[in-house]
């Protein structure tokens, strides 16, 4: 079966007085029908870049190149008409902020009922019922009373759940959840990430699940890409990411995570330094300057993806070098 989803060598820059800076590079990975993809890494390592990229949402500033294939069509290429028709009916967003992702002078059941129009000939009466519908799905109790709410009535998880219901309403192939989990507490969090894994069951969904917390992404991947300064470092299934991670990136990513066996009275582990803007990324391994595993060669050139397992790879120097 072909991929629901085929990038490859996507490339991501803005202008400079110099170079161009490249803020995503060459960056390739595939999504099945029904996979639940993590793309995970700290913040500035590409990765809403990378779905705005999905959704031709980018900075009018910003050139993309490289290849997105969805349903046999390059979004790079397609036509603004064709891509808007695409965008909310076959690939669809929940963003990062529902609160500025909505707007705040309309009623929430009137903001899915506009996304169910802007794809179906259908009444306002009609998209009104299949507004509440899809707050039915994403739980909201007395969704016909609620649909009349304004966003600010709303909590901050019931504001995702809207955002949720208008990505889902008119029943995507493709969603993708930029950091849908980061502003909730950890009990709504919990909540939200089951309505995902029960609505992904419902509807057949994939999803590119996008989240810097690699607990969160834990529970819902089943395969994970981790990126570092717009490069793909590590790519695996979800067993080979968390049980024998290759990169040192990953490994500290992991070691950060607390666990219940943590030591309460010890400091968290971290990874020493930051990381480096675009115009300061380093020429050869771009984690080498805060990698303790380092070794001449990766201060020389930049490392290829090196197969480490049947479904694992990762870009690492240390490992070319054994």
């Amino acid at each position: 079966m072909p991929p629901l989803l085929d990038v490859r060598n996507l490339n991501i820059s803005f202008p400079s007085q110099g170079e161009p800076l490249t803020a995503v590079r060459d960056l390739s990975f595939t999504l099945a029908p029904r996979e639940v993809l993590g793309l995970v890494g700290e913040s500035g390592s590409g990765k809403s870049l990378t779905a705005l990229a999905l959704m031709r949402l980018l900075p009018p500033q910003a050139t993309a190149t490289g290849s997105i294939i969805f349903e046999g069509n390059n979004l790079l290429q397609l036509p603004e008409d064709d891509m808007r028709a695409l965008r909310g009916s076959h690939i669809a967003m929940i963003f990062q902020e529902p609160m500025t992702a909505l707007n705040p002078v309309m009623r929430v059941g009137d903001q899915i009922a506009e996304a169910v129009r802007a794809h179906t000939p259908v009444t306002k009466t009609a998209a009104w019922n299949r507004a509440v519908e899809a707050m039915n799905h994403v739980a909201i109790p007395d969704a016909a009373r609620r649909a009349r709410d304004y966003p600010h009535q709303l909590s901050g998880g019931m504001r995702q759940r809207i955002m949720i219901a208008m990505a889902i309403v008119n029943r995507p192939q493709l969603l993708i959840a930029d950091e849908p989990t980061t502003a909730l507490d950890v009990t709504i969090q919990a909540q939200i990430l089951e309505l995902l894994a029960e609505l992904r069951q419902k509807f057949g969904l994939a999803m590119l699940f996008i989240s810097h917390d690699l607990a969160v992404v834990s529970q819902v991947a089943d395969r994970v890409a981790v990126m570092y300064t717009g490069d793909l470092v590590e790519f695996g299934s979800k067993k080979d990411i968390f049980r024998a991670a290759a990169h040192p990136y990953t490994r500290g990513l992991l070691n950060a995570v607390p666990t219940l066996k943590t030591d309460r009275t010890q400091p968290l582990r971290t990874i020493d330094g930051a990381v480096p803007p675009l115009h300061a990324v380093p020429a050869g391994c771009p984690f080498e300057p805060r990698c303790d595993l380092r070794i001449p060669q990766c201060a020389r050139a930049f490392p290829p993806l090196l197969q480490v397992a049947p479904s694992h790879w990762a870009r690492c120097p240390v490992l070319n070098a054994k």
